[in-house]
């Protein structure tokens, strides 16, 4: 296999894998209601899972168990309306995993439990903030399709990039394969991205708002790709799981994601965006 097959041969798979599940999640984004909680529910549940195995438990059982319990119990609260009931059980849940898989006097700074328990607020404040930005309107629909295809077009402007052009690393300590040239592709093709679904909704949308805001959201996504990485470097895998071909697991396919949408809700709330309102994300 020469160096230019050796480059490519994850895309197939790849290019398969977003085919089939990038137009499910998109169609449950746009239906909103059920449809769009069931996506929510089933990716948080999955990511749990996941999370729970990285970090060596199983989740039949406490402290494994501990972690999906308090993202359902978080997700649950949130889809009622009670958004800040929602954000307080994170670091509760987290606390009540971390105490399961080792109280305070057997705890090792910086071990296992401590991870188990992060994992519940690295993923619980996602699901909550896209349950509380989607809403009814025609404006939560356009600010969660705003982030997922900034994210998704990142990642795919970081690879088609990086892969096309190369050279210097980005941080090879971390992820030997990422380098400053796809780091800037994906950060162009967000900025694309953005622009592209802000005008599609939203005719007088200020372009260069809209850009400040999409590349934000970009760079939060390369950095939540890094910190995977670093994660899944310290418990020494190469995959969070099997689940997806070409892709690894869905923690793999959706940590920009994990670090974008609690970015968003800061500029959500920073914008006067209103949950099932008509103030759309960069106005």
């Amino acid at each position: 296999m020469s160096d230019e097959q050796k480059r490519w041969r994850d895309l197939r798979k790849r290019a398969i894998s977003a085919a089939i599940l990038g137009p499910l999640a998109l169609l449950a984004i746009w239906l909103g209601a059920g449809w769009y909680t069931l996506m929510i529910s089933a990716g948080t549940a999955i990511l749990a899972w996941e999370w729970v195995h990285l970090c060596g438990k199983r989740v039949r059982a406490l402290p494994g168990l501990a972690v999906p319990v308090a993202l359902l119990a978080a997700g649950f609260a949130a889809v009622a309306n009670h958004h800040l009931l929602a954000l307080m059980l994170l670091p509760l849940g987290a606390l009540a995993a971390t105490w399961a898989a080792e109280p305070p006097p057997r705890r090792v700074p910086g071990g296992p439990a401590l991870w188990l328990g992060a994992g519940v607020v690295y993923i619980g404040l996602a699901g909550v903030g896209l349950i509380w930005m989607r809403g009814e309107g025609e404006a939560g629909r356009a600010a969660v399709l705003f982030i997922v295809l900034i994210v998704w077009a990142s990642d795919i402007g970081a690879y088609m990039v990086g892969r096309m052009v190369g050279g210097p690393k980005l941080a090879p300590s971390i992820s030997p394969n990422k380098t400053w040239s796809g780091a800037l592709g994906g950060l162009a093709a967000a900025v694309a991205a953005g622009l592209a679904v802000a005008f599609w909704f939203d005719a007088l949308a200020r372009p260069v708002q809209v850009a400040l805001i999409a590349a934000l959201l970009g760079i939060a996504a390369a950095a939540g790709d890094l910190l995977e990485s670093a994660i899944k470097r310290r418990f020494h895998v190469k995959d969070s799981s099997g689940l997806i071909p070409g892709h690894g697991g869905l923690l793999d396919r959706v940590d920009g994601l994990l670090a974008a949408v609690p970015m968003a809700c800061v500029i959500a709330l920073a914008q006067g965006f209103t949950r099932g309102g008509e103030r759309f994300l960069w106005t």
